[in-house]
């Protein structure tokens, strides 16, 4: 390994540990020539398909894109850069577990949206109008509603939590009253 100071090929592992949940191995060098350390990460590695641009252009994977336009989606929101690197190892994980040789990017940006329409309705929509190249207001308002009727969806789905109180108890002076559409208890 290249000292990044001095270019010197001699160095000698000081500390060597597993990293990122047993994904890597961290290891501590010091350069024989100028006394410099510096860490290394060595990493198993797998293949991940090569990516056909809409112009039909393949390019190589480069995770820093995804998270460049993950981190601009996300920009002022509360979304933790951790966050950020789980839906790209995620998205990692997908490509490589596909088994293909190549994707579309296409593919590759349905699957951002996914991960982002479950961790920020916000960063999902700013993602959605730059990806899916919105034209004007309009197309901005039609994935907005959708959005949103995927939400009211999500929430009619929940079960609600069983309640404590007997049917025929009397109910307590600061409980909500029943919506029209409930059952009066």
């Amino acid at each position: 390994m290249k000292c990044p100071s001095c270019g010197n090929l001699d160095n000698k592992v000081i500390d060597s540990r597993l990293s990122e949940g047993g994904e890597a191995t961290r290891r501590r060098r010091e350069c024989v020539g100028c006394g410099r350390r510096y860490t290394t990460y060595e990493r198993i590695e797998e293949a991940i398909p090569l990516i056909v641009k809409k112009d039909g252009r393949r390019e190589s994977w480069d995770r820093r894109k995804l998270l460049q336009g993950l981190e601009r989606a996300c920009q002022k929101r509360p979304v933790s850069a951790a966050a950020r690197e789980e839906v790209a190892d995620a998205i990692e994980r997908e490509l490589r577990e596909g088994g293909e040789r190549e994707v579309a990017s296409s593919e590759i940006g349905e699957k951002v949206m996914s991960h982002l329409r479950e961790l920020d309705q916000v960063a999902y929509v700013r993602f959605a109008s730059v990806y899916r190249q919105f034209d004007d207001i309009g197309e901005f308002l039609d994935e907005l509603q959708r959005l949103g009727q995927r939400v009211r969806t999500s929430e009619r789905l929940r079960v609600p939590p069983p309640t404590s109180r007997p049917a025929d108890a009397p109910r307590p002076a600061d409980a909500p009253l029943p919506r029209r559409d409930e059952p009066v208890e």
